[in-house]
């Protein structure tokens, strides 16, 4: 279950990033 918490948080990092749009465009 941690693993799957882990895999969540980053999936809720990816979607801040895309809504955010700036820190998007620094990752890429």
């Amino acid at each position: 279950k941690i693993g799957d918490g882990k895999v969540f948080v980053y999936d809720l990092g990816s979607v801040v990033r895309i809504r955010t749009g700036e820190l998007d465009a620094d990752a890429l």
